[in-house]
């Protein structure tokens, strides 16, 4: 069920317009004497240390986790779960809660605003849809843990394509290890997860 590669383009069009414009560089602030606003180009609030590409990428990554750690906590409350599966959720659960707060504090650093209620991703990157995620809250037993382990599967090809393309046009050094763990982790998730479904 692997959705085709989107591409660069196509999701960096999708997210507001307002997100783009804060991406300029420039911050407005008062010049000294006369009140009157003027183009700071040198302020710690603009993205100097993280450029467009490294920007737009935690900004997307950051709902791309949440999702991802909502569909674990949906499969942990399950029974009747292979302890296999549910140590794997966990194990993502783990891995990605820290990765967001490293991302969301490397936002605030930058003065750039949260991907919160964004929105724009649509279902490109691998996100689940809503009824994606209703499906798997209500699938039960076996049947829940196939489907947990195929949308996961979907879900981490999407974010080692935003990773890789972050890789080849990003610049900031935090953000390239960053994309860097998420690639060879979550490959290896992927290979951990293909064994499962096929023992099944």
């Amino acid at each position: 069920m692997t959705s085709p590669r989107t591409s660069r383009t196509a999701r960096f069009a999708a997210l507001p317009l307002a997100v783009a414009l804060s991406l300029t560089g420039c911050t407005v602030v008062t010049a000294p004497g006369n009140g009157m606003p003027g183009m700071d180009h040198g302020s710690s609030q603009s993205p100097g240390a993280g450029d467009m590409a490294d920007t737009m990428f935690v900004q997307m990554m950051i709902p791309h986790h949440e999702q991802a750690i909502e569909m674990s906590d949906i499969l942990l409350a399950k029974d009747g779960i292979d302890a296999d599966v549910a140590a794997l959720a966990q194990q993502i659960k783990d891995a990605q809660t820290p990765e967001i707060e490293l991302m969301e504090s490397l936002l605030d650093e930058w003065g750039m605003p949260s991907a919160g209620n964004m929105g724009g991703m649509d279902h490109g990157d691998g996100m689940m849809s809503d009824d994606d995620i209703e499906e798997l809250e209500e699938a039960t037993g076996d049947e829940a843990q196939r489907l947990f382990l195929e949308q996961m599967i979907e879900h981490h090809e999407g974010a080692i394509d935003m990773a890789e393309d972050v890789i080849d046009d990003g610049s900031d050094p935090q953000v390239q290890q960053l994309a860097q763990t998420i690639v060879e982790s979550q490959t290896a998730e992927i290979e951990q997860m293909e064994q499962m479904l096929a023992a099944m």
